[in-house]
């Protein structure tokens, strides 16, 4: 796929909370925007952290539907925590969500406006024909 596409509403998610797009597909791939665990807006969210990271990977999995792939298509995650002390168990929950897909990841601790995490990531259209080396050279 050559161009690019932007996908700015999804039908049933929270809208953007900005001038945005929730994901741009280009030549392949999609980039999300982050998303946050907002359920119908920024002020309906889940009251604990463990219901806050799976509404956020539920956004995230439609976000990708939308463009077209899902969470087994993900290469790369870029994940904003507002505390050390979450990541244990954010990473008890994206293992769930993620097993062993294992993409790329990097998780850092930030300030964030109203919500305790947000996640992106990067994506290959699920159409998309690859072929893995594992670091022992077997394909799949």
């Amino acid at each position: 796929m050559t161009g690019i596409h932007r996908i700015s509403e999804i039908p049933g998610q929270a809208p953007a909370v900005g001038p945005f797009s929730h994901a741009v597909v280009a030549n392949g791939f999609i980039f999300t925007s982050g998303q946050i665990p907002a359920i119908t807006s920024l002020d309906d969210q889940p009251g604990t952290f463990e219901g806050q990271v799976r509404q956020t990977i539920e956004n995230l999995r439609a976000v990708l539907e939308a463009a077209g792939s899902d969470l087994e298509h993900v290469v790369k995650v870029n994940t904003y925590l507002t505390s050390q002390d979450q990541l244990k168990e954010y990473n008890r929950v994206y293992a769930e969500y993620f097993g062993p897909a294992k993409p790329a990841r990097t998780s850092v601790c930030v300030s964030l406006w109203g919500v305790a995490l947000e996640i992106e990531c990067v994506a290959v259209l699920a159409s998309q024909t690859a072929i893995t080396t594992s670091m022992n050279g077997a394909t799949s």
